[in-house]
């Protein structure tokens, strides 16, 4: 089984990918949901940098640093730079934001490694639903030193789902930003999984095909 499968069937298992009919942000009834706070085991976050660790060598991705907005990417950095680490045995450094500067002892808003110029930076997030986390990490980053390059972004799943346009937010952070955003796996994949009987859902199949043709890209 490719690292692809076992990531969805590891979500599942984890009670990460769930299905029934969920109301999105945006309103729209859903026929599956992600929800990486689900996440709360030590094995599980070094299973899931190993996912992470699994894209970024499949896709020939170098960085300098690993960078983990605050809150839910900061645990990712970390897992993701060790996995590295582990199994491919490069020494990535990782940073995060706080969400609050810090006005005493070291201050700054910085932790880990603090970045410098020309430093080749990959965010690590869990999912862009609207990309509303990118546009907040960026001036962060951009202000913490000059010409740092953001040369890519991992996320867990990309939902191919547009957004107010007739884009998906993947493609308007590239639009936007220049940055491409890779992902472990694509809404496509889970449907692949569902059909191969990899993971228990095909009593939603039929809506989660429905829902990709309506609001899908």
């Amino acid at each position: 089984m490719d690292y692809k499968k076992e990531f969805i069937k590891f979500m599942y298992e984890s009670g990460v990918l769930t299905f029934g009919e969920f109301t999105l942000k945006s309103g729209r009834i859903a026929p599956y949901f992600i929800n990486t706070g689900n996440y709360n085991t030590g094995e599980q976050i070094k299973k899931l940098g190993e996912f992470y660790a699994h894209c970024i060598e499949d896709n020939k991705i170098k960085a300098d640093i690993f960078f983990g907005p605050a809150y839910k990417g900061i645990p990712l950095c970390v897992s993701a730079a060790a996995a590295v680490s582990d199994i491919y045995k490069r020494n990535v450094y990782y940073s995060f934001n706080r969400k609050e500067e810090k006005d005493h002892g070291e201050g700054g808003v910085i932790v880990g490694k603090k970045l410098s110029d020309g430093d080749n930076v990959v965010i690590i997030e869990d999912v862009i639903t609207a990309g509303t986390a990118i546009r907040q990490t960026l001036p962060i980053i951009n202000n913490a030193a000059k010409n740092v390059l953001v040369n890519a972004v991992i996320i867990s799943v990309d939902r191919q789902e547009r957004g107010k346009n007739e884009k998906s937010a993947v493609q308007e952070v590239y639009d936007e930003f220049g940055i491409k955003v890779y992902s472990i796996v694509t809404l496509t994949d889970i449907i692949e999984c569902i059909n191969e009987g990899l993971i228990d859902a095909k009593q939603y199949l039929d809506k989660i095909i429905k829902y990709r043709n309506e609001y899908g890209v």
